[in-house]
């Protein structure tokens, strides 16, 4: 027990879902639809791309899709790292997409992308106005966000099951109604993992009285050693994509693959990239330059996440169907 007297928090006040304003609405998430085959009266996307000049990031660019869709020919992992902000620009459905196609076999994230998968899962919508709530202490105080999450979290530490399968396995077993459009709960039925990295008080369900912190610390450990071994297979021509995180994921995978090296796994001729609004020293440094030093490469490519990340995937479909 503690010498040091901590907050009491039965008395807080928490709201339904349904009752808050949310800035994101599913309606307004990417419309999947099978990409056009190219021929010589049509532009596709990778016509496009032909046509750019191999300068700068034009040519950076088209070499990380030539390497990505490599990867998917040789069976070779491609693993998607990603910010919350993806989650939110409504892209779920693409990811998704690219998993089905087999393209992606693993997911990362912090622990955002839980918070907003699961709200689009159970309610179709997430993002609420911070400014406005923080002022009177409801922001994130909802109660079926942390009331679902961290009883799936309880759960999945009693079956010793990573917190991304957790979550995954609870929106199945409630069948959400947006199911179909969660990453967490389509990855679960692909049987393709999506490891949560939390860090302690970063997100809103570790406000409430029911978060368990010795459960979220076993399945997000379960999950770094889960996606440890996945690392380890990018090995010779794999890919790794951080879309949109800062700063967890790109400090996660620098000890992913620091423990796939300790272990004497070969990790070499492998790509990563950032794909991000922003240029930012931790992806820079964790993802495109120490990894790689010597022994493959990356990139960094900036842009909005609405719009990049959609060109890149369906540029590489367009090839896929088109193989």
């Amino acid at each position: 027990m503690s010498k040091y007297k901590q907050i009491d928090l039965t008395n807080q006040n928490k709201y339904s879902i349904k009752e808050r304003v949310s800035k994101v609405d599913q309606k307004a998430f990417i419309n999947i639809m099978e990409p056009a085959s190219c021929d010589e009266h049509s532009l596709g996307i990778n016509n496009f791309f032909d046509l750019l000049p191999n300068i700068l990031k034009a040519q950076e660019f088209k070499e990380l899709l030539n390497h990505t869709y490599d990867a998917y020919c040789s069976g070779k992992p491609v693993i998607v790292a990603i910010g919350g902000h993806v989650i939110k620009c409504g892209l779920a459905p693409l990811l998704i997409k690219m998993a089905e196609l087999g393209v992606i076999k693993c997911f990362a994230g912090n622990g955002s992308i839980a918070i907003h998968d699961y709200e689009i899962a159970i309610n179709g919508q997430t993002s609420e106005d911070v400014d406005k709530s923080i002022q009177d202490g409801s922001f994130g105080m909802v109660r079926e966000t942390s009331e679902g999450i961290n009883r799936a979290i309880k759960k999945a530490s009693e079956l010793k099951i990573g917190f991304g399968e957790g979550v995954g396995k609870a929106l199945n077993e409630i069948q959400a109604p947006y199911g179909n459009i969660s990453l967490l709960a389509s990855a679960y039925k692909l049987n393709i993992p999506v490891t949560v990295h939390v860090a302690l008080g970063t997100d809103i369900v570790h406000q409430h009285d029911n978060a368990d912190g010795a459960a979220i610390g076993d399945c997000s450990l379960r999950d770094f050693h889960i996606f440890c071994n996945n690392v380890k297979n990018l090995d010779k021509g794999g890919v790794f994509l951080n879309l949109g995180s800062a700063v967890i994921m790109p400090e996660v995978f620098l000890k992913a693959v620091t423990v796939v090296r300790n272990l004497k796994y070969p990790l070499s001729g492998f790509y990563t990239a950032v794909f991000d609004m922003n240029h930012h020293y931790r992806p820079q440094v964790n993802v495109v330059s120490r990894p790689t030093i010597g022994r493959g490469k990356g990139y960094y490519l900036i842009g909005h996440h609405e719009i990049m990340i959609p060109l890149f995937f369906y540029a590489l479909w367009e090839r896929i169907i088109g193989k």
